[in-house]
């Protein structure tokens, strides 16, 4: 099989399985732990100290402002099963704090876009 007709998914991006092995201590998924989905968004509680693994001291650093578990796992290059093993340790130590996603506005009712949409025309 040429490197053509792989299935991207499968790739691990480069990182040494032993490496992640390590980070999350043998552990697949965060359990009961944390309930992190894709759009849970992740803010820094506090610093990263001088003992703190690099890929976690690295979403530490990176979660200033709020993030999706989605866009840390793309800014870091990371898989998702990594980042939220890795979250989940940084929520129970109370590095960080999950928040839910930003619900969607309500969208006013059509006769009122209409109505504005009516006035616009009339000016």
């Amino acid at each position: 099989m040429s490197e053509a007709d792989q299935d991207p998914e499968s790739e691990d991006n480069g990182l040494d399985p032993g490496r992640m092995y390590v980070v999350t201590g043998g552990r697949t998924g965060t359990g009961a732990r944390a309930a992190l989905d894709l759009v849970t968004l992740i803010v820094t509680k506090s610093e990263p100290q001088p003992t703190t693994q690099p890929e976690a001291a690295g979403i530490l650093r990176m979660c200033e402002s709020p993030l999706s578990v989605a866009e840390i796992s793309a800014y870091t290059s990371l898989p998702i099963s990594l980042v939220t093993v890795i979250l989940a340790d940084l929520l129970e130590d109370k590095h960080v704090e999950a928040r839910a996603p930003v619900p969607k506005a309500l969208l006013p009712e059509r006769a009122l876009i209409e109505a504005v949409m009516h006035g616009l025309q009339q000016l």
